[in-house]
């Protein structure tokens, strides 16, 4: 909510997307999820730049290996930076920016199979509650655009996305917002 209240047009669009979608139902549900490509980037973006885990779960190397020119002897401890995996210039263009239209006609998935977003880590190791997680987060952002419109309280001019240290990514300030049901 943070980015898309910082990026008003992509808040727009994904509101447009899910009530076009959904009608009048009065909520979003599971089924409704597949056809919601514009959640599943925004979703995907805002993983990319905030992962939950900045770290990920460490590792530790079975053989010795050379990897981009660092040799890694047999049992070291690996921890991999998802933070910075997400934000690498090499892999994205403009990788400090919220642009979820980057994942619209991408095959980049958070699976684990595309190295350069890793939210959930890779391959056997994966996070296990994966899909649960990223269903859940879908459905909670869904309702949450399609039930309401939304602004910062009177008096807040701007929203502050400092964060604290740690081993979970948590905001400083909490996001504080005025919900609104549309067209009253």
């Amino acid at each position: 909510m943070t980015l898309l209240m910082k990026n008003p047009d992509s808040l727009k669009k994904l509101q447009q997307e899910v009530r076009d979608a959904v009608g009048n139902k009065g909520k979003v549900d599971e089924d409704d999820l597949y056809k919601l490509d514009y959640l599943k980037a925004v979703v995907k973006e805002a993983l990319r730049l905030y992962p939950v885990l900045p770290l990920l779960a460490p590792r530790e190397s079975r053989d010795r290996c050379v990897l981009a020119g660092y040799e890694i002897p047999k049992k070291t401890l690996v921890f991999v930076n998802a933070w910075a995996v997400g934000r690498d210039p090499k892999c994205w263009e403009q990788p400090e920016e919220f642009e979820p239209e980057r994942f619209m006609h991408s095959s980049v998935d958070y699976k684990g199979t595309d190295f350069e977003l890793i939210p959930f880590g890779s391959g056997r190791r994966g996070c296990p509650g994966m899909l649960l997680g990223a269903t859940t987060v879908e459905l909670a952002l869904s309702n949450l655009v399609y039930s309401f419109d939304w602004e910062l309280p009177e008096g807040t001019k701007d929203i502050d996305t400092s964060k604290t240290a740690g081993t979970v990514i948590h905001k400083k300030i909490p996001l504080q917002l005025m919900a609104k049901v549309p067209g009253r």
